[in-house]
């Protein structure tokens, strides 16, 4: 059965703590930088300031053009079919996008910005995967917009992950700003779509940006990095390297400060109310989250536990935030038939209801 609460109270404006360093999304490809650049610091009162922290992100002045279709495909069954493409802080970033076939409504189409889940960077290919996926939406009338993120398949830039890097967080609000300025759709009805790993990033950006109406989540992972301590996770796209450092335009949105290296070598050690703990995690900083989720989640999920939304809900009923969750007894990581096909139902429904 799902666990819903009804009672929603929008969150008031916060002021922003000014950073002595911004990082501004460019709109139009720039991989040029500066030498202040080339040696990262972030810091507001000498104080190290993570680069996935949330008010970090939420400083940034994230801007993108309107999405460029690059090739149209083969058509689906009630919608058009392109390759396309946008920028994120200058690298070009493609993405697969459907425009539904009828008029467009007054105001345009509502949207989805999808995010899919860990794929190998070098074998992803944007045309592939999560087909079923995205044809559900399609054909439901949305305009749904399936990126690659950075360094992925052919998109340029360094591929870093979501639970250590802002890089992808970046990538998806860039998205979402080039959805905005796209002819056909209205950029007041845009919502996020994440699976595993971008579960963790769905989440992320609704806390950074308000422009997200609603969100999904299916067998989405590490919302507090306690949680990561408690359950660890089945795939490498976690997997920070102790031998980089924080030099160079691709290495500014990483963690890889001492206190993330404790988290694989002696997770036991870790302080959880340590504020640099409090400042990363997602569910530390729900006072952010304005607009409804949706969370799925199989019990036989063996790449990430159940735990994990489990836990993330607990915490969104103590903060009085508004949400749907749905458990499934079989499926496992992907939600598979015949449990995809209520899953994906009950997506739709939500998106509709609230975009």
């Amino acid at each position: 059965m799902p666990i819903k609460t009804s009672v929603f109270i929008p969150v008031a404006a916060v002021l922003l703590i000014p950073l002595s360093f911004l990082v501004l999304s460019k709109s139009r490809p720039d991989k040029s930088s500066t030498e202040s650049e080339k040696a990262i610091t972030l810091e507001v009162n000498n104080q190290y300031v993570s680069p996935i922290s949330i008010d970090y992100l939420r400083s940034l002045d994230i801007q993108a053009d309107s999405v460029k279709i690059e090739d149209e495909l083969t058509a689906g069954t009630n919608y058009r079919k392109y390759l396309a493409s946008y920028y994120s802080e200058g690298n070009k970033v493609y993405g697969l996008l459907t425009v539904p076939t009828v008029a467009t409504p007054e105001g345009g189409f509502p949207a989805i910005v999808f995010n899919h889940g860990y794929i190998p960077p070098a074998q992803y290919k944007t045309t592939e995967g999560y087909v079923a996926y995205v044809d559900n939406l399609a054909r439901n009338g949305f305009v749904v917009f399936k990126i690659d993120y950075r360094g992925n398949g052919e998109s340029e830039g360094d591929p870093s992950g979501s639970y250590f890097s802002s890089a992808y967080t970046i990538d998806t609000i860039s998205a979402l700003k080039s959805l905005q300025k796209f002819e056909t759709v209205n950029p007041n009805r845009i919502g996020m779509w994440g699976h595993s790993m971008a579960g963790n990033l769905v989440l992320r950006a609704m806390l950074v940006s308000s422009e997200i109406k609603a969100g999904v989540i299916w067998a989405g992972a590490v919302y507090s990095y306690r949680d990561f301590v408690a359950y660890r996770i089945n795939d490498t796209s976690y997997a920070h390297r102790p031998f980089e450092t924080k030099e160079g335009e691709e290495q500014r949105n990483r963690e890889t400060s001492p206190n993330i290296q404790k988290i694989r070598e002696d997770p036991d050690s870790v302080d959880f109310a340590d504020p640099f703990w409090t400042s990363i995690s997602l569910t530390a900083n729900l006072k952010y989250l304005e607009n409804p989720i949706q969370i799925h989640h199989a019990l036989d999920d063996a790449v990430v536990d159940v735990g994990y939304s489990r836990d993330l809900v607990e915490v969104l009923k103590t903060a009085n935030k508004l949400y749907e969750f749905y458990e499934y007894d079989g499926g496992g990581h992907n939600i598979t038939s015949p449990y995809f096909e209520t899953a994906m139902e009950r997506t739709v429904e939500f998106f509709r209801k609230t975009l």
